[in-house]
């Protein structure tokens, strides 16, 4: 069995407690009552229970620890999954939708989720799906636009005679005046 890394020299025990005390992070507190109970003469085992975990989460908090100091017991927040773009791919994205697609060269009219996250495959070799295309072209400041359907026999001067009789702010006035 090897060695248990050693803690710091530059702390002890109680200097460990007195910024558990001070702390407001309750799992930095946790981590630093360990690691004191370490300091006293403890062993790993019972600074494991101390703080509720394992040997080898006691063993990165220590080396988290030596390299940091007590602020290297705060919680960091997980870096995420790196983007599948990288700024240049995202400027070709934006101009390639900002100019639209050219028929003879693309082969379509107007621009698909689907047919840009093909284009991105075969310009730089990146499979994304359409939902995380979507994604990126709302992140690029594009936003869905389409016209509002109309039915291919809709009569303009039936519906403008419909709105100036029924469907008017006059309308309750009109109804009041045919009850009375």
């Amino acid at each position: 069995m090897a060695a248990p890394v050693p803690l710091r020299g530059d702390f002890d025990g109680s200097t460990l407690r007195r910024l558990a005390k001070a702390s407001s992070n309750a799992n930095q507190t946790r981590r630093l009552l360990a690691l004191a109970s370490i300091y006293d003469g403890g062993s790993r085992s019972m600074a494991a229970r101390l703080g509720g975990v394992g040997l080898q989460i006691v063993r990165d908090w220590v080396l988290r620890f030596n390299a940091e100091g007590p602020e290297g017991l705060i919680d960091r927040k997980a870096p995420g999954a790196t983007p599948k773009l990288d700024t240049a791919q995202r400027r070709a994205l934006k101009e390639m939708v900002e100019h639209g697609p050219i028929p003879s060269v693309h082969g379509v009219v107007r621009w698909r989720l689907k047919d840009l996250a093909q284009w991105l495959f075969e310009e730089f070799g990146v499979s994304m799906d359409e939902t995380t295309v979507g994604r990126e072209l709302r992140a690029l400041g594009f936003r869905k636009i389409s016209a509002r359907p109309r039915h291919r026999a809709q009569n303009e001067a039936e519906l403008e005679e419909y709105k100036k009789n029924r469907g008017g702010p006059g309308c309750l006035d009109s109804l009041a005046a045919e009850l009375s």
